[in-house]
């Protein structure tokens, strides 16, 4: 009987530590405010694939992994980046600076930059809080070179004048 009792507590000891990095600690209120910013910037809509085409109902473990699809235009074709493993591998400061530089397009870099600081760095905690996974997103491919997935192709610019 007793042995029944010794089973029984490693079945749920066991049971219990499977599950552990299924469950995430709440995000910290700075982190909150990064996935409420993610949210409603539409940073979804391209860093992680298939969120607009589902409507947002994407698992939030899945949420700014990168994506695959090409963005395809004058200055070559981009890929949104994971953006939890680049997190993983910046200090938050280095984060910042990333956000403050010129992207290609399609990313809306001027719309980062119009950010405050404390709104980026909450998008870098949300980050750190979700914690690395996925793969990295394909290499930007300079303009000639055709995309080997599927992409999507913008336009050149009408002409100034």
């Amino acid at each position: 009987m007793r042995m029944n009792h010794v089973f029984a507590a490693a079945f749920v000891a066991g049971s219990i530590l499977a599950c552990a990095p299924a469950i995430a600690a709440e995000p910290s209120p700075e982190a909150a405010r990064g996935k409420y910013l993610v949210q409603i910037t539409g940073c979804n809509d391209c860093h992680t694939a298939g969120y607009a085409m589902a409507g947002g109902a994407v698992a939030e473990s899945e949420w700014m992994t990168g994506d695959t699809l090409g963005w395809r235009g004058p200055w070559g074709t981009t890929y949104a980046p994971n953006l939890r493993l680049s997190a993983a591998t910046k200090s938050e400061a280095e984060f910042v600076t990333l956000a403050r530089s010129p992207l290609r397009p399609p990313m809306p870099f001027f719309n980062l930059r119009a950010m405050t600081d404390a709104d980026v760095k909450a998008i870098y905690a949300y980050l750190k809080h979700l914690g690395p996974a996925g793969k990295p997103a394909p290499a930007y491919l300079p303009p000639g070179q055709e995309p080997p997935g599927p992409y999507v192709t913008f336009p050149a610019p009408p002409p100034a004048g």
